[in-house]
């Protein structure tokens, strides 16, 4: 059913919860990628559906690869065995950056002289993938972007040769997973060589752990540089998607701002997701935090403490943890913000102007946030900016902050369409029109 154009929150004192959340999309979209270009069949057990992942199979299926969703949340892919078809038409990736970077670089295995052509909304042509055809030119691929280095991007077919490629790690982890996802099926071994620091490494060992899952060797020399042997195949496999540790963030933050507890059941510390480091910043913050392999109850202090903490490597806790700042005892800095500007939206502006609505004191950097809880908060129209964290990290406001307004709430579609019956389940009371 359709989401109303807005919803309006109510402030609850305290919250008692233990929720499910949905696949990881970052596994997901993984997941699919590698299962297309394996041998054999691959039962994909708790796939995410939502907006980016529907991007993603709907790609595959233009690129050959047969794809076989069920309700039950297991999907189904046969393997191509890394020979994709020539789609008829363009590939359209919606607003979903890690479908058009992870097949940017895949694509490449469409038969030899054929052109595939990714493109999405108009969000999409102003978010840069330069750095990443600019590195597959390098490994022979003949890759191109729009003049200003933005999608729709052109890779034409027949393989990657393979050899050295050196590509940025400032801007996208992205980037280089794509190119370690497609890089087995290179005609020879290859060497990615880091340009800078990488940013969100745990994206990356996500990745390589995925790809030992599914078969393949790689070598990691300290994220400086990485060695993958050439023809290796992935094999087809059953494989089990965790929940999505980014979207249990929100639940686990509703506990530490009203003083209550959350338990996030089956992630916990066995998870492969970097963003489980969430709860530890939680700690940080004054929070009672329990773990399990299996599971996180976060239990939140009287009063939140501030924080001074670098988010290079969960980035995409950033919005959550910015919101969670705003009731701390004092001032918070969050840095290391800088492939925020390049997100769904400009992450960095978009929260200093929205939390400046409520009437919290923020301070932006290019690459950081410096927020200062008000001595009284307001209520306010929060606008989201077609970017379901947005969203979703103001619905952790809402808890304190009364009569809270979410425009456009169905954006959370793009990861978590269901976020908001989940919400009202776990916090009754929180949500005033639905």
């Amino acid at each position: 059913m359709p989401l109303p154009p807005v919803i309006q929150l109510k402030s609850l004192e305290s919250v008692s919860a233990t929720v499910q959340i949905p696949g990881s999309k970052s596994i997901t979209n993984r997941a699919f990628v590698i299962a297309a270009l394996a041998s054999g069949e691959s039962n994909l057990r708790g796939a995410l559906h939502s907006d980016d992942t529907e991007a993603m199979t709907s790609c595959l299926a233009q690129l050959g690869v047969l794809v076989h969703p069920a309700e039950s949340g297991e999907t189904k892919i046969i393997g191509t065995s890394g020979k994709f078809a020539a789609p008829a038409g363009a590939l359209f990736v919606k607003n979903s950056g890690t479908t058009i970077r992870f097949l940017t670089a895949a694509a490449a295995y469409a038969p030899s002289n054929s052109t595939v052509v990714l493109d999405g909304i108009a969000r999409m042509r102003q978010r840069p993938i330069k750095d990443l055809c600019d590195a597959l030119e390098q490994l022979g691929v003949s890759a191109e972007t729009s003049g200003n280095g933005c999608p729709p991007v052109h890779i034409t077919g027949g393989g990657i040769p393979g050899g050295h490629c050196r590509i940025k790690g400032t801007l996208s982890s992205q980037f280089l997973s794509a190119l370690l996802m497609a890089a087995p099926y290179a005609a020879s071994d290859v060497t990615i060589e880091v340009d800078g620091d990488l940013v969100s490494k745990p994206y990356v060992d996500m990745t390589l752990s995925m790809m030992e899952d599914f078969g393949i060797t790689a070598e990691n020399h300290n994220y400086e540089s990485f060695n993958i042997p050439a023809r290796q195949t992935y094999l087809g496999r059953d494989y089990a998607i965790e929940p999505d540790a980014s979207n249990a963030s929100y639940f686990l933050a509703a506990a530490a701002v009203t003083g209550g507890t959350v338990t996030v059941e089956h992630l916990g510390t066995d998870s492969i997701q970097g963003d489980i480091a969430f709860v530890d910043v939680l700690e940080m913050m004054g929070c009672i935090v329990s773990k399990t392999p299996h599971s996180f109850t976060v239990t939140g202090p009287a009063q939140l403490l501030p924080i001074d903490f670098d988010a290079t490597r969960i980035p995409d806790m950033a919005q959550t943890l910015a919101v969670a700042a705003c009731f701390a005892s004092g001032p918070s800095r969050l840095s290391g913000l800088k492939t925020l500007r390049v997100k769904e939206t400009d992450r960095i502006s978009a929260m200093a102007t929205e939390l400046r609505k409520i009437g919290v004191s923020v301070i932006e950097g290019p690459e950081s946030l410096l927020i200062t809880p008000p001595p009284e908060f307001t209520s306010a129209a929060i606008d989201t900016y077609d970017d379901h964290r947005m969203a979703m990290s103001f619905a952790v406001a809402g808890l304190k902050v009364d009569n809270l307004v979410i425009n456009d709430p169905g954006c959370v579609a793009k990861t978590f369409p269901d976020f908001w019956n989940r919400w009202d389940r776990a916090f009754p009371g929180s949500i005033v029109s639905f």
